[in-house]
């Protein structure tokens, strides 16, 4: 072991058991690596897909998005049902079939703009309106 790891376990052994779960949340947080126990056995597995080359954290940003519908008040359902005809190219009947098995997709892999936009239209219509 070299020398630097060998101060490091001395260093470790004087913290209490507070400082060390937030040692390990820090460690899992800046290199994005999972410290679960499996089978009573410390396991560390890095997220390679979060570290860079430069081994470090890469943020993906999120550019498609879905519009879901989630809830349609009985009394809002024709307002809704056009909503859903002017968002995408559904006839009259799988529009009524859609709103029928809730929740359900309405547009899939869109901008941000174009979602927020749905979305604010099935709000307006009286729905309940994820986007994911």
């Amino acid at each position: 072991m070299s020398t630097k790891t060998t101060e490091i376990i001395e260093q470790l052994k004087t913290i209490t058991l507070l400082e060390a779960a937030e040692l390990i949340t820090q460690i899992e947080e800046t290199f994005g690596v999972d410290s679960s126990i499996n089978n009573a056995n410390p396991v560390i597995m890095a997220n390679s897909s979060a570290l860079e080359i430069g081994g470090t954290p890469q943020q993906e940003e999120k550019t498609e998005f879905d519009v879901i519908l989630e809830e349609v008040p009985t009394g809002q359902r024709i307002p809704i049902i056009k909503a859903i005809r002017s968002l995408t190219s559904l006839g009259l009947k799988e529009a009524k079939d859609l709103i029928e098995s809730l929740p359900k997709s309405i547009q899939e892999s869109i901008s941000k703009d174009e979602a927020e936009t749905s979305k604010k239209l099935l709000e307006e219509a009286g729905g309940k309106v994820t986007i994911k």
